[in-house]
């Protein structure tokens, strides 16, 4: 028998989040300690997964499953496939880099901590699951936490506002996707004479093809919007800016792949003919997502606000992505999900080690940074290489062959319109380099500005190779993405 690995994955933040709760509220440096171990323990087993991944063999791998409640078709059953293994690992490193972010935090440190690990553990069971209950299941377990992470430890501003507002959009999307679940857990019932909601076996079910262009549509966008799909990606600036520093990492590193993810797995992948017959519709709003969120972005005077369109611009590539229904694009999609993450961890993990020092986040009000922080100013620069796409660097691994796959499509003038986003990223990250970390200080600031700490040192340094080294040796990644395309691209029937 062997060892079972995505489940001790899945599992582990949820029991580590049980232990920290039953600590004294006084015991804070022994909850940070679990929670770096129980971190650097699921990471660790989540590099094991990737590294045993058999890209030769493909398809689903490491399964386990468990009947849960047989008489409805329910059961605890994980796998992973070349697209979601990146996703468990991406998981893992925010996880990990969060907690090193957060050593810091005074206010509660024991509920923080379990509440963010309960979140984690709903985003690796969404990762893992190949069983549409419990994809639900988790996805609502990795959405509920985030409320409280938001009103009771976010930006004082905002934070009720902002909490509430992502709540109810990513509930009232969840709530759209799960009727049109529960519709293919009929109809296939009604073909095959069994009820189940295994994925797998629900990918082998025929349905009829006007009832995929019915059902895609609700399903997808229901997911497509914690993915933060145009027009319903408005939650999503204020979340990232309301969120304290490790949320906004997980919001913008992981929760929003959680979307992008669901959307491809249970709309693309379960209702392909829905998927070809809506998937201009899903490309010309992935193209708003793209201009508008650079053009936006570029607006911005808040540092956090620029990171949390950009978040959106880039959010688009993926689901422009998904959309071209092509070996290129989806590859890109799949490589554009992981870097994506790592880039707005980084981002966000820094913008937070600025204000933490500096007491505000407006571009206007910073500068000179450089000097007491030349790693986070390092940091910032990697980041804004990897988004504007620059050859050498993860990001442009994952957009050249988005955009080649666009070209591929009837709507291949997409592809032109979409690289004016290029332009504007470009424009933006260096004008908040050069705001930010060059010039002079503000003389209020002088003196006030105090290094960062070794552990913040270690996530930065992390979270910088990994970008550096997909973009330098793309073999790091591509391939097992490419072989989960190639299981997606025959359900498409080769498109």
């Amino acid at each position: 028998m062997q060892f079972p690995f995505l489940s001790v994955i899945v599992f582990t933040p949820l029991a580590a989040a049980l232990v920290i709760l039953l600590y004294k509220a006084e015991w804070k440096k022994a909850v940070r300690w679990t929670a770096l171990a129980a971190g650097l323990f699921a990471l660790a087993l989540s590099v094991w997964v990737y590294i045993a991944y058999d890209k030769g063999a493909a398809g689903y791998q490491f399964i386990e499953k468990y009947d849960w409640m047989p008489m409805f078709g329910i059961s605890l059953h994980f796998g992973v496939d070349g697209m979601s293994v990146p996703l468990v690992l991406l998981t893992g490193i925010v996880m990990v880099t969060g907690v090193m972010i957060s050593w810091g935090i005074e206010d509660r440190p024991r509920e923080f901590f379990a509440f963010l690990f309960i979140l984690a553990s709903g985003v690796f069971g969404v990762f893992a699951s190949l069983d549409l209950f419990m994809l639900f299941f988790f996805y609502e377990i990795a959405v509920f936490p985030m409320y409280l992470l938001i009103a009771i430890w976010g930006w004082i501003k905002t934070r009720e506002y902002a909490a509430m507002k992502l709540t109810l959009y990513l509930f009232i999307g969840s709530v759209v996707s799960l009727v049109g679940a529960l519709v293919m857990y009929w109809t296939a019932a009604q073909q095959t004479g069994a009820l189940t909601f295994d994925m797998l076996a629900l990918e082998t079910v025929k349905f009829a093809p006007e009832f995929q262009k019915i059902w895609f549509l609700p399903v997808f966008l229901g997911f497509a919007i914690l993915g933060g799909l145009f027009p319903f990606h408005n939650w999503s600036p204020d979340g990232h800016v309301a969120a304290p520093t490790a949320v906004s990492m997980f919001h913008a590193g992981v929760l929003m792949k959680l979307g992008a993810f669901a959307a491809l797995r249970v709309g693309i992948m379960l209702l392909p003919e829905g998927a070809k017959f809506w998937a201009p519709l899903i490309m010309s709003l992935a193209l708003v997502n793209i201009v508008y969120g650079a053009f936006i972005a570029s607006v911005q005077t808040d540092f956090k606000y620029v990171i949390g369109f950009s978040s959106v611009s880039h959010m688009g590539l993926v689901a422009m992505g998904f959309a071209t229904l092509n070996a290129d694009g989806m590859t890109g999609a799949g490589v554009q999900m992981f870097s994506h993450g790592v880039m707005t961890a980084l981002f966000f993990a820094a913008v937070g080690m600025v204000y933490d020092r500096a007491h505000t986040r407006e571009i206007p009000k910073l500068g000179g940074m450089v000097k007491p922080l030349p790693l986070v100013a390092i940091g910032v620069i990697v980041g804004s290489l990897v988004s504007m796409g620059m050859p050498g660097f993860s990001g442009f691994i994952a957009e050249f062959p988005i955009f080649r796959g666009i070209w591929d499509t009837k709507l291949w003038w997409m592809a032109i319109v979409a690289a004016i986003s290029i332009v504007i990223t470009a424009a933006y990250v260096l004008r908040v380099v050069l705001k930010v970390f060059f010039g002079d200080m503000p003389a209020e600031l002088e003196g006030h500005i105090t290094p960062i700490k070794p552990l913040d040192k270690i996530a930065l340094v992390l979270l910088m190779a990994l970008m550096i080294g997909i973009g330098i040796l793309p073999a790091l990644m591509v391939p097992w993405v490419e072989t989960g395309v190639k299981h997606i691209l025959s359900l498409l029937g080769g498109a």
